[in-house]
């Protein structure tokens, strides 16, 4: 699995409810970006199965938005803990870092939660204008963190 790319962004959220779009957002500008070295996977909700989309990475960068979160947003290191919720997600990173340190029996690579502030996440919401501010908050801290 040396094939791939160091750097993993896994991305988190709904477009459909309102501010929960901001993973999905900032992974579509990620993409747009063409960062070498760096895969970004989008995804509704964590799964235990993204435990496998860790190996053979050096760094992985969890993209969120939260409700509880300190505006603009929060970049943080994280390590695994089998039972620790961090959104409403059906799992957390720290489980699914749990999971990785399970299954190949090793340490998942480096990890972060980057969670910017949301205010609004009902079904069919649109993105409203604090989360949008948070977001191009966050755009330059999460290039960074990617190694750009």
């Amino acid at each position: 699995m040396s094939d791939r790319a160091p750097v993993l962004v896994i991305a988190v959220g709904n477009p459909s409810r309102g501010d929960d779009a901001i993973g999905p957002e900032l992974a579509a500008r990620l993409e747009a970006a063409a960062l070498p070295g760096v895969e970004v996977i989008n995804e509704f909700q964590l799964q235990v199965e993204n435990a496998l989309d860790l190996v053979g990475r050096q760094r992985v960068i969890f993209v969120d938005a939260g409700t509880g979160t300190p505006a603009p947003f929060e970049l943080k290191r994280v390590a695994a803990a089998p039972d620790f919720l961090h959104t409403s997600h059906a799992l957390s990173p720290e489980a699914v870092l749990a999971t990785y340190r399970r299954v190949h029996g090793g340490q998942p690579p480096e990890a972060w939660v980057l969670c910017v502030r949301g205010e609004s996440f009902e079904l069919g919401e649109s993105f409203s204008p604090a989360a949008a501010a948070n977001l191009e908050s966050a755009w330059p801290a999460l290039l960074e963190a990617c190694g750009a």
